[in-house]
């Protein structure tokens, strides 16, 4: 089998299921029970929350524990709406935003009033830095954008937002930090809240952590109890939320060696798909290079990735939250690509796992696709 699909999901590392069935068959007290047994569960979840906070250079009481990223980023953009309401009920996203980001804005405009700054991105993905600035206003409370795009892999430009910012100390930042973590190097710094997921980096599925900086306030979405500094409540998933100490140490290690290993693997890819008639890449060259989005026209994307599914080569053709929808990708489409060009296209995410030899049996499989599509048609 060859996987190509890590920008869904990655598969778990060996050592951390190791960690996570140890602790399901001896660790299984109740962190907030005042026994022997509860406290040392509870002791256990606190050093792997000292841990992260560590890796990211932050403090431990600004780590919460979630069941993963679409909750850290409800938990985020409606906490702090909720919060800061009074200050100003104007917030602002990008139009290419995760659907647990988007449809959070959507829902805060069309359910609870808020008013709603969509900016737009040009065809690499690119932010118009000066719309941005006229679009904060004093009545700005927050600013919510990604660090990578899942879909396309476009970066946006954090630290220049950031600047902006630092004329706004009444808007908010918050970053989904998913396509990121593991892959690039994450700075926290100048930015109040920050959403990160297990499962993209080898670890569990259903665990996740928000990075909300001290002095940023947020209203709990889940009331009821004292866990996680009262902002959300019910007993915690301490399995999970101990082994993603270890997931993060695992996945950030030896990163540059892993960036510089993708980034020869994504140019070998782009060199292939440069060189194919009826071919457009979509990923801008300054992407991350663990995504490579590209468009095969007049080719169908559901036959293409089928017929790789059956050399054992599996990959996507946009998000996994949204892959039931028939129409065009919402990124490609805002992005401004043709009916064509957006109807067409194929996600290719790697990992460090990926090799050389797996490239090239991409690259034969698919020649041998094409091939076969085209005598079909004759």
């Amino acid at each position: 089998m060859l996987y190509l699909d890590y920008a869904a999901t990655t598969p778990l590392n060996p050592e951390v299921g190791e960690a996570y069935f140890h602790l399901l068959k001896t660790k299984f007290a109740n962190p907030d029970s005042i026994h022997g047994l509860g406290l040392e569960v509870e002791g256990l979840m606190e050093r792997s929350r000292a841990l992260i906070a560590s890796m990211l250079g932050v403090e431990a009481a600004e780590i919460i524990f979630t069941s993963g990223a679409s909750e850290s980023n409800n938990m985020a953009i409606k906490g702090v709406c909720f919060q800061y309401q009074s200050r100003g009920r104007h917030i602002i996203t990008t139009t290419v935003e995760h659907s647990s980001v988007y449809e959070t804005f959507k829902q805060l405009e069309n359910e609870f009033g808020f008013e709603v700054t969509y900016l737009p991105v040009d065809s690499q993905g690119r932010l118009d830095l000066d719309v941005l600035k006229q679009s904060i206003r004093k009545d700005t409370i927050l600013l919510s954008c990604m660090a990578v795009n899942n879909e396309v892999g476009f970066c946006l430009p954090l630290e220049k937002i950031k600047d902006i910012l630092k004329d706004y100390p009444n808007c908010h930042f918050h970053v989904d930090m998913v396509q990121c973590l593991g892959k690039l190097p994450v700075h926290l710094d100048g930015i109040d809240l920050a959403s990160f997921s297990a499962h993209k980096i080898y670890g569990l599925k259903g665990s996740g952590i928000l990075y909300k900086k001290t002095s940023c306030q947020i209203k709990p979405l889940i009331c009821g109890g004292q866990q996680e500094f009262g902002l959300r409540a019910g007993t915690s998933n301490a399995f999970t939320n101990i082994v993603l100490a270890k997931t993060m140490r695992l996945a950030l290690a030896d990163l540059d060696q892993k960036i510089v290993h993708v980034r020869h693997l994504n140019q070998r890819l782009r060199d292939y798909f440069s060189g194919l008639p009826d071919c457009v890449i979509n990923t801008p060259e300054d992407g991350s290079p663990y995504i490579l989005n590209v468009s095969m026209l007049r080719y169908k994307p559901e036959v293409l990735t089928h017929a790789l599914e059956d050399h054992e080569i599996y990959i996507s053709t946009r998000s996994a939250c949204s892959t039931k929808k028939l129409d065009m990708s919402r990124t490609l489409k805002m992005m401004g690509v043709s009916q064509e060009v957006g109807m067409s296209a194929l996600r290719i995410s790697l990992s460090h796992l990926v090799t050389d030899q797996d490239i090239d049996r991409f690259i034969q499989a698919f020649n041998d696709i094409l091939r076969k599509v085209k005598q079909q048609r004759k």
